[in-house]
């Protein structure tokens, strides 16, 4: 049985770390401006740190230049694909034909992997694209489980095969919309996306032989959220997935926090851990527990188990888990008084959760005692009023440096 990577997203050098720490063979992060998340806060500099970091301890860093170029982009895309070529990064995520062509020539010594933005759906379109010069292709959230191993029997031996497992769904085919540049000025296809399609609308109907007398269309007070989805959640299906033979299971997320990171990095590490150690013995739930203490819109599984399922339409917007948020991350620990950075508010009395890296059951534990990072004087409670904030803290024996800390809510 072959044990896929796990590959997560990392919107900076930390939060690449955080990834490596729980789990991750492999990370992906975008260029300052060629990817399709402009707003990750991966500047070229953080770039090189992560690659860097990445090789030394025997991991990956794909980077994406996955989007639809402009003629006057060019220039830009051939000078960063030579930085890539020199800092020996493993693989650049590709959506166009012209952007590939540039890349091939410009970064000969890298890997070239098809974004989901190609919109791969048949071996047919996979066996095209390794022609002409792909090492992996990544496959449409669109397809379901029988499609995908249509796929993975008849592609090329040596052609990689990577899937999203979790987190967001786009409202266009295969992320590919112009609601966001028609609506804010900001084009997903080249990184902008401002994501309308999880603004609430107003819709209305016309009265049947009324012309212009118009009837509103409400799911509730607020409106409603026709075109947001649910988050894809694949863990129930682990199993299956490693049996099918995809080479890569990707995480979907830059822009999440190093919680997120930990959370559901963590969860997938284990199942996929778990199940190649012991096939006949997986337990999903105690996974989908952890998932399920982080934010989203609710869970699905989307087309993976059927193309007429329909479950992943939500239509009111909310994003649930009121009971867990970001408690603080772990700077420095010592036996007594150990360094965190906090996210949210803190104070004493305040039940936090350990999140443990290979191990999907956290450590519970109360806060006994806050003491003023500067004056060491005890405190009763603080507030995160400016950033990279700390305060001094017990914690478990178990802790280490970089670990996160979740906060249960009252």
């Amino acid at each position: 049985m072959k044990k896929p990577e796990l590959l997560a997203p990392a919107g900076s050098f930390e939060k690449a770390k955080t990834a490596f720490m729980y789990g991750a063979d492999a990370i992906y992060a975008g260029t300052s401006s060629l990817s399709l998340r402009t707003r990750a806060e991966m500047e070229d500099d953080d770039l090189i740190k992560t690659i860097k970091y990445a090789h030394e301890h025997n991991k990956k860093v794909y980077v994406t230049i996955n989007i639809f170029a402009w003629d006057d982009r060019y220039e830009e895309i051939k000078e960063q694909a030579k930085i890539l070529n020199n800092l020996k990064v493993d693989g650049i995520i590709v959506a166009d034909g012209g952007v590939l062509e540039i890349l091939k020539q410009y970064a000969p010594d890298v890997d070239m992997h098809i974004s989901t933005q190609a919109n791969i759906v048949s071996y047919h379109t996979s066996n095209f694209w390794y022609k002409n010069g792909a090492k992996r292709v990544i496959l449409a959230r669109e397809l379901n489980k029988n499609q995908i191993r249509e796929i993975v029997k008849n592609k090329p031996e040596d052609l990689e095969t990577e899937m999203f497992v979790h987190g967001a769904i786009c409202f266009g085919y295969s992320g590919r919309c112009f609601l966001s540049d028609f609506l804010a000025g900001r084009s997903a296809n080249l990184g902008d996306c401002a994501q309308s399609c999880r603004w609430a609308y107003n819709v209305y109907v016309e009265e049947k032989n009324k012309p212009g007398n118009l009837l509103p269309v409400e799911h509730d007070d607020k409106g409603t959220y026709i075109f947001s989805s649910k988050d894809l959640c694949l863990i129930k299906e682990i199993p299956e997935i490693i049996d099918l033979g995809v080479d890569s299971l990707k995480i979907e997320g830059r822009l999440k926090t190093e919680y997120y990171l930990a959370t559901v990095i963590n969860a997938y590490r284990n199942a996929i851990d778990d199940y190649i150690a012991n096939p006949n013995n997986y337990d999903y739930t105690k996974y989908l527990k952890e998932i399920e203490k982080t934010k989203t819109r609710g869970l699905t599984t989307f087309y993976f188990n059927s193309r007429d399922n329909k479950d992943f339409q939500d239509y009111s917007g909310n994003q649930y888990n009121a009971n867990y948020e970001y408690g603080a991350k772990v700077i420095k620990k010592e036996q007594e008084k150990s360094i965190v950075e906090i996210k949210n508010r803190l104070q004493v009395g305040d039940t936090l959760e350990l999140i443990r890296p290979g191990n999907i059951t956290p450590i519970e534990f109360k806060i006994t005692n806050l003491w003023d990072i500067e004056t060491d004087e005890s405190i009763e409670f603080i507030n995160p009023g400016k950033a990279n904030q700390k305060v001094k803290i017990v914690l478990p024996n178990e802790a280490e440096d970089g670990n996160i800390i979740r906060r249960k809510k009252d």
